[in-house]
């Protein structure tokens, strides 16, 4: 093997005919070029523009059977960190021009055998100046015999994309010709450099084309199959947990429990449980059980027959009879009366209720979904809740996240209350960057119902079109004693013990989005001492709060009579 210098014949003659020659071997080169980049304008497709760029070699430059030798596990190239190179093992002919189809398929080689293997491993431009004399030629691809009879030479050129050598230019060479070996070289590390660059482009273009669909497919599942789909505003790892939770479920008959604080959004989870399930297209009941008198109850649940009580004229179906096929949502079901509480245990286990004033069992089929803020396995030690119905509501219990662990969901949230509240108003007002981050930073002890509410305030009585820190500050809630020692309490999740009382009763651990005995005597001594108010002031019905005041064993401050 030798380099070009040692040979004469490689230079090209001094005679007039050979100047002539020459310019006109420029033409040709100028012509491939033109051609090699005419295609490559009218696609990037490796396999258009390099079958052309070997075809255009033999054509114009004389250089015959043309390959274009590539490593087996190419595409690996794509999943490399940045800054490291492919390990090639082994490599074959991948595009070719003047071989036949077996020949191709000969042209296999691995990493340092014959001179193919050896640029692959070294990276470097080999020029073999007569193959007849070369015994590490393998002659695989081409038989010898196939040859044109005298010298010829084999230059095989490395292709490289970023720090690797992926693949070997290669051609033979009649060495008895009027064009000079250099030129040849010159033009053959020229197209050598831009297979690369179109195989890295080709690998760039697949590579974002792969993220931009993996993205496109992220996104889509999240618009079928996550909070987009059901309205849920959020993309938090908390919400999108909770979420997975119920999707998992959502298929089964099991009764769900929905824990977490007031504010919290369990109606729209509760929704969303019936919209993925099976029974979607069946009716959806929400019930309030905070807002049921305790003698309604039952009429209201469970239904009435003619003249069950006075004024009942007529039967009437209740709430179970009508979310019959569908889903029955019981929400604040801790304040449910222990009466109904055995009548309620009564209808999950055997699937039926009995109509009040009626005799006939009426079977019914509808999957309980319940919610409640408080701890009710404390409710269930303090006897203010069942036993055995806590167990079978607690089958399935999904924990929904609290405003302050989905920070990174007030942005999205305020944006779309924003959105809402100014169609509904016909106003245009809108937050800056800096006030949006000020909302982030909140503690939204209130929830989403909080920033909802706060969202609607400024929306109504904001006097800018865009509003900035210093503008939001004056709606934002002042946080009081009580309700900084309520948010160390939730943060925390430590049982807290009050004085010791009447048979040293330890006081209760309170849930998030409880009230504390501090809080209930502070807002009966704002008010007066009138338990209606100090309720209502709280976001309590009088029921709930005389509930938290007996929880409590709170004996009345001296001003309430």
């Amino acid at each position: 093997m030798r380099t070009p210098a040692a040979s004469p014949e490689a230079t090209a003659p001094t005679s007039a005919d050979a100047v002539v020659g020459a310019e006109g071997w420029r033409a040709q080169e100028m012509l491939l070029m033109r051609e090699v980049m005419k295609h490559i304008g009218k696609s990037l497709a490796p396999d258009v523009v390099l079958r052309e760029m070997l075809h255009l070699c033999s054509e114009l430059l004389g250089l015959n059977r043309g390959r274009i030798v590539l490593a087996d596990n190419l595409e690996s190239l794509m999943d490399l960190p940045p800054g490291s190179s492919l390990k090639v093992a082994s490599a074959h002919v991948r595009y070719a021009y003047g071989l036949t189809q077996a020949e191709r398929e000969r042209g296999r080689f691995r990493t340092g055998e014959g001179i193919t293997g050896r640029v692959l491993a070294t990276g470097q431009l080999t020029i073999v100046q007569d193959i007849d004399h070369e015994p590490t030629f393998l002659c695989r691809t081409v038989q010898r015999a196939d040859l044109p009879e005298g010298p010829v030479s084999f230059i095989a050129l490395p292709v490289r994309v970023g720090l690797s050598t992926v693949g070997v230019l290669a051609c033979h060479r009649i060495r008895h010709r009027f064009r000079s070996l250099a030129d040849d070289l010159s033009i053959l590390g020229i197209l050598a450099t831009l297979i690369g660059q179109l195989l890295e482009l080709r690998f760039t273009v697949e590579q974002r084309t792969r993220t931009l669909e993996a993205h496109n497919m992220a996104l889509t599942q999240a618009l079928e199959a996550s909070p987009a789909r059901y309205g849920i505003v959020g993309t938090s790892p908390a919400l999108l947990r909770s979420i997975a939770e119920l999707e998992q479920v959502a298929a089964t008959k099991a009764s769900v429990l929905l824990l977490g604080e007031s504010g919290t959004g369990k109606e729209m989870f509760a929704r969303a449980l019936h919209l993925a399930s099976p029974r979607r297209d069946h009716p959806f009941i929400k019930v309030n059980c905070a807002a049921i008198p305790e003698t309604l109850f039952e009429s209201e649940l469970f239904g009435y027959e003619n003249g069950a009580f006075t004024g009942a004229v007529g039967a009437r179906a209740g709430l179970f009879e009508q979310a019959d096929g569908g889903t029955i949502f019981l929400d604040e079901i801790g304040e449910l009366p222990l009466s109904m509480q055995t009548k309620l245990l009564r209808t999950l286990q055997e699937g039926t209720i009995v109509r009040l004033g009626g005799k006939r069992e009426v079977h019914i089929d509808a999957r309980l979904v319940a919610a409640t803020n408080r701890d009710l396995a404390h409710e269930v030690a303090l006897g203010a809740f069942r036993e055995d119905l806590f167990y079978r509501l607690n089958v399935i219990p999904i924990r929904l996240p609290a405003l302050r662990e989905r920070s990174t969901d007030v942005h999205e949230l305020a944006i779309h209350f924003l959105n809402r509240f100014n169609q509904a108003n016909q106003r245009n007002v809108n937050l800056s960057a800096r006030a949006l981050q000020r909302l982030e930073a909140h503690p939204w002890p209130g929830n989403i119902r909080e920033l909802a509410n706060l969202i609607e305030r400024m929306v109504l009585l904001g006097d800018k079109s865009v509003l900035d820190v210093a503008d939001i500050e004056r709606f934002l809630p002042r946080t009081s004693a009580p309700d900084m020692q309520r948010a160390r309490w939730q943060a925390d999740e430590r049982p807290l013990r009050a004085p010791a009382m009447e048979m040293s009763v330890v006081r209760p651990y309170l849930p998030a989005g409880s009230h504390a005995l501090a809080d209930l005597t502070e807002a009966l001594r704002q008010h007066g001492g009138n338990r209606s108010r100090a309720a209502q002031a709280l976001g309590l019905t009088l029921r709930q709060f005389n509930y938290r005041m007996l929880k409590l064993n709170a004996a009345p401050p001296d001003l309430v009579k």
